[in-house]
């Protein structure tokens, strides 16, 4: 049996261009997910896959950086695929395959690669959203409530309404209410 692997970091990301490649590779079975390649314990997807590997099958993903980010995860993975008899091969980089002696070596610089790439991206990440905080971007959602509405929160409040009442008038959780009144007796 040939498995395909793809996975993307985020929701909002595409797994079609993946999918493609591994359905032209002959793949059997396509699996996928949209989980960050951190570390291998937060994507079941491919756990259930590494643990279904049989004698004689093959793990196909495009690029190492789909199958892991860690070096030494890279190398775990790929001798936890040689070790049931089965064979991990990369589309995109025909030197990691379980066929050649030398794959494992190949993997961990590879995977090494990766490392420093994922490193890079969250530095280039914690720069951009600093800078965006500087500029007096905010983050996060935007208040469900605004001033005005905080004000009309306040004078039934202090007319005794409950906040449930308050709440539903207002379209929104009675927690949401219960924060406006809590941060209002702050101020």
């Amino acid at each position: 049996m040939i498995y395909g692997y793809a996975r993307v970091s985020t929701k909002k990301q595409d797994l079609a261009y993946q999918i493609d490649r591994l359905q032209k590779a002959g793949c059997d079975l396509i699996i996928h997910e949209k989980k960050s390649g951190k570390d291998t314990e937060g994507r079941p997807e491919f756990l259930r896959l590494l643990a279904s590997l049989e004698a004689g099958d093959t793990l196909l993903a495009t690029v190492s950086d789909r199958v892991a980010r860690d070096p030494l995860d890279l190398v775990l993975i790929l001798r936890e695929v040689e070790s049931v008899g089965a064979r991990l091969r990369l589309l995109d980089e025909p030197f990691i395959d379980t066929v050649y002696d030398f794959s494992d070596m190949a993997a961990y610089m590879r995977g090494w690669v990766g490392r420093i790439q994922r490193l890079r991206i969250l530095e280039n990440t914690a720069d951009g959203r600093a800078r965006a905080k500087a500029r007096g971007v905010k983050f996060g959602r935007k208040p469900k409530l605004g001033p005005a509405e905080w004000r009309k929160v306040a004078e039934r409040r202090a007319k005794g309404e409950p906040c449930a009442r308050i709440a539903r008038a207002f379209g929104v959780s009675e927690s949401t209410i219960l924060r406006i009144f809590r941060q209002q007796r702050m101020t």
